[in-house]
């Protein structure tokens, strides 16, 4: 009697989908960037608009994803459909730059384990010890690469016990995350020390020239992004990075063999997750400047803005607030894309994409264990470049999941060409997917004259090169199986 392979286990719930989704969509960036890319690009009024119409961008999308799931309910999401409808080479194309949006999420997260602690223990800089050295201007200390990186392997070791015990966690993690944010929102609300006054400039200003000119907040409006152009620029600055803002609403597809609910549900659960993901994003930037008189000085001056905000509303409270509520994101977001990562890796391993060791799952487990123990690894170079690092990944995350974006609007296109069962609407919603991940692709890669903060800068372009070759490397280890018949 043939022994039969071990498979995943169907236990994860909608709540706990959600929770995947939510949790990878809101990680560190939604508290640290108001000061750092946000408010200096795009202004509370750039930011609200360029979120809202990321999210409309998103949930038309999510129909491509809701309609493939069905489909192809097996782990690996766009990496199936694309290999379904176009082949193995474009596949491999989706797969690993897909791959590179979940992964570079992890090491991303873990680089701000330390500000978060830095802009909590005030002077105290607990984590602050042992050798250090800087990367980019900024210094990395050995005592935050060595918690950061035993979160990594902590988190990491919870997401290979199983993946019941993962979605229950990755569920408190979310539902604290959105409830933190909601006490914050209520009180900057009926606060008087929120102003609309305090917003202003309204669509940010130029960083860098404001920087090299010693601008202070009382001079910062000649900075100040104005008239048609400056506005726009605004807009897009933010709009640009929609992919990797709301990057986590498909990975719910890598858990499709996990589902314990009818396939129908999926749609619901990404709109929510998006909604609620815009809703954080909109609310922690607004409250970052309505409660801050001087934002600008601040941003300037390269401080945690958001945590600012948070003391000047409600003291000390107010800190441990946006504390609780950033380390869930940070987690979840850890726990989120250790599973996206791995279940894409387990898929294109499987399938003879990459070396077979990643296709295999543990008996005891149900989970991929070694496609996770490569993940862990891979995502300890988080904490050894540091915080500076940040912005590079998002680029890479960005730019990974405006391609996975891609091939799935235009593998639904295929596929309901050759089933006959697409509706109308359906294909304009697929249409319109290509076409705005055309356009994010676009803006990620292409510098456009006048349009300020939106391309990458040349580390970014530099870490896409590199991903590139290491794809190229894999491709060549595999090649026997990309040009077999």
């Amino acid at each position: 009697m043939e022994n039969k392979k071990p498979a995943f286990k169907k236990q994860l719930s909608p709540a706990h989908v959600w929770a995947l989704a939510f949790g990878c969509i809101i990680g560190w960036g939604s508290f640290i960037n108001p000061g750092k890319k946000f408010l200096p690009n795009s202004g509370v009024e750039g930011t609200a608009i360029a979120m809202v119409l990321g999210a409309i961008v998103m949930i038309i999308i999510a129909f491509a994803y809701a309609y493939m799931v069905p489909k192809y309910p097996k782990a690996g999401g766009e990496f199936n459909y694309t290999k379904n409808c176009f082949g193995k080479i474009p596949a491999y194309i989706c797969g690993w730059f897909l791959l590179a949006a979940y992964l570079t999420n992890v090491p991303m997260n873990s680089t701000a384990i330390g500000l978060i602690v830095d802009g909590l223990d005030g002077n105290a800089d607990i984590l602050k010890w042992g050798f250090s050295y800087s990367i980019a201007g900024f210094k990395v200390y050995f005592g935050e690469m060595i918690f950061a990186m035993s979160i990594l392997i902590l988190f990491g070791i919870m997401n290979i016990l199983g993946v019941k015990k993962a979605g229950f966690i990755q569920t408190i993690l979310s539902s604290m995350l959105a409830g933190s944010v909601l006490i914050l929102t209520i009180t900057a609300i009926f606060s008087d020390k929120a102003t609309l006054l305090n917003m202003e400039p309204m669509w940010g200003f130029d960083r860098a020239a404001a920087l090299a000119a010693n601008a202070t907040g009382e001079s910062i409006d000649a900075f100040a992004h104005v008239g048609r152009q400056g506005i726009l620029s605004a807009i897009l600055a933010t709009f640009a990075i929609a992919p990797w803002a709301f990057v986590g609403f498909e990975t719910i597809p890598q858990a499709a063999e996990e589902f314990k609910f009818p396939y129908k549900k999926v749609m619901l659960i990404m709109t929510v997750a998006i909604i609620f993901g815009c809703f954080v994003y909109t609310a922690n930037n607004t409250i970052a400047a309505a409660a801050v008189s001087n934002w600008p000085d601040r941003v300037i001056a390269g401080e945690w803005v958001l945590l600012i905000g948070a003391e000047a509303l409600l003291g000390n409270l107010g800190k441990i607030i946006v504390g609780i509520a950033v380390s869930c994101a940070v987690l979840s977001g850890i726990m989120g894309f250790y599973l996206a990562s791995s279940r894409l890796m387990y898929s294109m391993s499987r399938d003879g994409y990459l070396p077979k060791s990643y296709g295999n799952i543990d008996e005891k487990y149900g989970t991929p264990k070694k496609a996770l123990i490569f993940c862990i690894l891979i995502s300890l170079s988080g904490p050894i470049l540091g915080r500076e690092a940040l912005g590079w990944f998002v680029d890479m995350s960005a730019i990974g999941a405006s391609i996975g974006f891609f091939f799935t609007s235009i593998s639904a296109l295929v596929t309901m060409k050759r089933d006959k069962d697409g509706t109308p609407r359906l294909k304009v919603m697929a249409t319109l997917g290509a076409i705005f991940s055309t356009i994010f692709v676009v803006l990620q890669l292409i510098p456009i004259p006048g349009l300020s903060g939106v391309h990458f800068g040349k580390e970014s372009y530099l870490m896409l090169v590199v991903w590139i070759l290491i794809g190229i490397a894999f491709f060549f280890k595999q090649r026997r199986y990309f040009w077999a018949d």
